[in-house]
This record gives C-alpha cells, structure tokens and sequence, in this order.
C-alpha cells in the first residue's frame, strides 16, 4: 500500500492549515455489513475460529471497550468478522485517514498519533462508547509486534478503564502473526487463525480494582509468543521467503557482535561480517548450519538485542547518529518530504535537524514510553518517527546499514525506564 507523496519546504508545511477536530461517527448498518462480507471472505482461507470465554455476559447491545493485540494487517478484519452486527468504532493511526477521511470516518473510525500524549482521544473514545452507544476496538500496543511477542502496553490503560466504565473485552490472535509478520513485509503465508475472545471486566468489577491491578490483567493476557506458539502446535511453514526480511528484527550478530551486517534471505539469515547463517525452519526455529546456534528461538534473540542496547545507555555508549529523508504529516491530503536532514539519538532524547535549518526539533527520552517505528512504511522504506500533536516526523535512513529501527524502539523504551526511575 502507497500513500500520496507532496514535495514542500518545512515553512510551506508549517503555513498549512490544521485540521478541524471532527466528533466519532457512528458506524451504519450498510458498513457494517459491508466490512463483515470483505473481513469474511479474505479470512476464509485461514480457517478462522473464535475461543469465547465469558461473552456470555456481554449484552448484545452493550457497548464495551475491545483491546486487541496488534499482529497483522488483517487483525481489524479478525474483530470485524466476529463482533458483527455490533457497532464498534476502531482507533486508528492518522496517516490511515491520507486521502480517504471520508470513508475512514463512515466506517466508525477514531485518528489519533502513535506515542503522542491526545487527551481529544479520550474524549473521542468516551463520546463514542456514551452517546453513539458503539463499542471501541483499540489496539494498547499501538504497533505491529516486531518478534511476535507483546510489545509494552501504556501504563494508563488501567486509568483508562477506569474512567470509562464499561466492560472490557480483549481479543488475543493465533497464527495472525505467522500469516504475515511486520518484518517479512506481510507478506502471505498460509495458516491457520484462532483467537481468544475474553469478558475481562464488568463495569462492576472495574469499581473493585485498582488502575494497576487492571493493567497485571491486561498484560497476562497480552503475554504470547507467536513462534513458541507455532512450535508448539507443530504449525509447518514452508514458503521459500519466510526469512526474507529477518535482519530488520534479529539485527545484531551474537558471534562476532557486529551490527546491520546480517541479512534475511529465503530461508537464512547471514552475518555478512562473519560469516555466520542460520536456516529458519519450517517450525520457526533457528538452527545453526555452520558450527553451534546462539539462540534457536527469535523472541530470545530479540530479547538479548534488548539487553545489549539496555547495557550500551548504562555505559553511556549509545548513540544513533544518521542522515535520514523526513516527511511530514499535519493532515489527511498528503505526506509532505520536506527534504534531507540529520537525527540524533542519545541519553536525552532525540534530534532532528533539517539539512537548510529550518527544522530543528527536540524530543526528550520521557515524552513518551515507547517509539513509533516501522518497517518498509507504506512502502517507502524503514522508519522512525517523532514529533507532537502539531506535527509528526517521518525518518528515513539513507544507509542501509543504518536503517536499524529496532534498535532505536529498543533504546527508546529502555531509556524511557531509566529516565523513569
């Protein structure tokens, strides 16, 4: 998928118009039916099946509040196909809305910035679940999973809960991932989709709790690993490019240490430094094909990634320091490239520079828990974005061997924590 594409200078973008703040729209009957029918039949492959535990409790005409883990392309499909006839609307990211607003709001959806603090989201979501008597899907990771574990979940998730009173509902997808992960550019696979649809909380219980025993019980559902469940219920996948991509995740070799050296490719993944490969087996393992495996499994290797960069911000080490393209986005009609620029990334946070200096932004490392960061957005290529509710940043690496956007999600959520402290 392609998204419209201007050519302005930062001045020109910063003289647009913001905007206007629309109110949730409530979702008719005909989009309903329509979404139902597509999700259906694009679905219908994948054998989908809904677990319920406890939905029973849930009045067919009650609106809930329905978190969701992000998997998948398809995962707005997955709740889509089951919760119909229900009304929903769905919380979105904006540059969902480049050239389409229109419909985008018919079909009940609410905008919002990833990792940008909007109190007009919570507004949006209350107006929705309060006046239209729709319920509200949203997805706490805010992003696809990276290694097909959870990413971290906002800590006011439970503040949330309890300020709207309504019941919670969360559904929890297998084999969404492995259909086609974030890293391998979602790309096709064929398997298999189960999910688990859970009555987490009345209105009633939710008075009884406190906002941190509903974040323990969010996160326990929100604890899944998509290879570990692959291998577990011996799920073949057999696609010849089922590796492509593998280095966005696993970017740093643990053999020689070296970083943006390994490459994805087919069925292995190659440290191009020091020679290293590893097949990705048709269970989702890795196993080593020249001499012993560091990790078999993908999330542990993530995981030490994780401790490596965590290790890099104590020592005072860590630094990313590249010359990206930036675009812009200040509203629905285009994203705008404003040109090169330099960013920054260190113990306090980030910087974007313009290469004609007329931006120059600062970000601190605890404005926000996590980091908006992508790969092969909307085609254009890996990404990590910045910015406040006015307007979002859009960075490109220029250098392949620099586009590790991993890395600088990982650091931003380590130093989010030791800021925090």
């Amino acid at each position: 998928m392609k998204i419209k594409i201007a050519e302005k200078t930062y001045s020109e973008v910063m003289a647009l118009d913001v905007p206007r703040h629309e109110k949730p729209k409530k979702i008719g009957v005909f989009f309903r039916t329509l979404i139902k029918a597509l999700s259906a039949t694009n679905l219908k492959g994948n054998h989908i099946k809904y677990n319920e535990h406890g939905m029973e409790r849930l009045g067919k005409k009650e609106p809930c509040l329905i978190l969701m883990n992000h998997s998948s392309f398809i995962d707005m499909q997955i709740a889509a196909n089951y919760l119909y006839p229900r009304p929903f609307s769905t919380v979105c990211t904006t540059d969902a809305y480049m050239g389409k607003a229109w419909l985008m709001r018919q079909i009940g959806c609410i905008p919002t910035q990833k990792f940008v603090a909007d109190l007009t989201l919570i507004k949006d979501i209350s107006y929705a679940l309060k006046e239209l008597k729709s319920s509200v899907l949203m997805y706490p990771e805010a992003m696809y999973s990276f290694d097909g574990t959870a990413s971290a979940l906002p800590e006011t998730v439970g503040k949330l809960v309890k300020m709207l009173k309504v019941p919670v509902v969360t559904i929890i997808t297998h084999g969404a991932f492995s259909r086609e992960p974030l890293y391998n550019m979602l790309r096709h696979r064929n398997v298999d989709i189960s999910a688990d649809v859970t009555y987490l909380l009345s209105p009633e219980e939710i008075e009884t709790v406190s906002a941190e025993d509903i974040n323990a019980m969010i996160g326990e559902k929100f604890s899944f690993d998509s290879f570990r469940w692959q291998q577990e219920n011996k799920i073949i996948i057999n696609e010849d490019f089922r590796a492509d991509g593998l280095e966005r995740v696993l970017y740093k070799c643990p053999h020689c240490l070296a970083e943006g050296k390994t490459v994805g490719k087919g069925i292995h993944l190659v440290c191009n430094n020091c020679g290293k490969k590893y097949e990705l087996t048709e269970l989702g393992y890795l196993s080593a094909t020249n001499g012993e495996s560091a990790f078999n499994h993908i999330p542990d290797w993530f995981a030490w990634e994780r401790e490596q960069v965590k290790e890099e911000l104590n020592q005072g080490k860590y630094l990313l320091d590249i010359d990206v393209d930036v675009y812009m986005l200040v509203d629905t009609k285009a994203l705008y490239h404003i040109g090169g620029g330099h960013l920054t990334h260190n113990s306090e946070g980030f910087r974007l520079v313009s290469d004609d200096n007329e931006l120059d932004y600062s970000q601190s490392a605890l404005s926000s828990y996590s980091l908006n960061a992508d790969y092969f957005w909307y085609e254009i290529g890996d990404m990590i974005s910045i910015g406040n509710k006015r307007h979002l940043f859009y960075c490109f690496p220029k250098k392949a061997e620099e586009a590790i956007v991993a890395k600088a999600k990982l650091s931003a959520d380590e130093l989010y924590k030791i800021k925090k402290k």
